[in-house]
């Protein structure tokens, strides 16, 4: 599903450069730095540049989600129209909480690191916010997550292409 809508998007913003389409695509949920990677490999964007722009595109949301969304989120709540949405992502989130809650740094980084689907630097940091994880382990443990992230899709996108083109 990440693929299709990378790919969905490179085509819909074909007209931007290629470096401001995976920066959006790393912005958007679901996505993120998943599909930004995915799409800059499918744009041919060099891996130099695609894991600097897709990182930053990924990180841009994460402090004012950790820092604003439980705020957020108790404003919307009392409206009659989006109270019900969130407080059914709130627990859509909170049922993915439990190996955060577990193992807190080690479960947050694995949950933004491997690449399921419902896992990523913006479920994690809702989750962390609404545990109350401290900043002090959750900044860390996201950009840690990140960068497993990118090892992974970097592997997935590029690397596997590389040597299957080799062989």
């Amino acid at each position: 599903m990440v693929e299709q809508l990378a790919d969905w998007l490179t085509t819909a913003l074909s007209a931007l450069p290629k470096e401001l389409i995976i920066f959006i695509i790393s912005m958007i949920p679901i996505l993120e730095l998943r599909g930004g990677i995915i799409a800059a490999s499918l744009l041919h964007v060099p891996i130099t540049t695609a894991i600097p722009v897709c990182l930053i595109g990924n990180i841009i949301p994460i402090p004012f989600i950790l820092l604003f969304i439980t705020k957020i989120f108790e404003l919307l709540k009392k409206t009659k129209h989006l109270g019900g949405l969130v407080t059914k992502l709130e627990n859509k989130a909170m049922g993915k909480s439990d190996k955060i809650q577990k193992y807190e740094f080690w479960g947050l980084v694995l949950f933004v690191g491997i690449p399921l689907p419902g896992t990523g630097a913006w479920t994690g940091s809702l989750i962390a916010a609404l545990l109350q994880v401290k900043l002090k382990k959750a900044v860390p443990a996201i950009f840690l997550g990140l960068l497993l992230a990118v090892l992974i899709m970097c592997t997935v996108s590029y690397f596997i292409p590389w040597l299957i083109k080799a062989i």
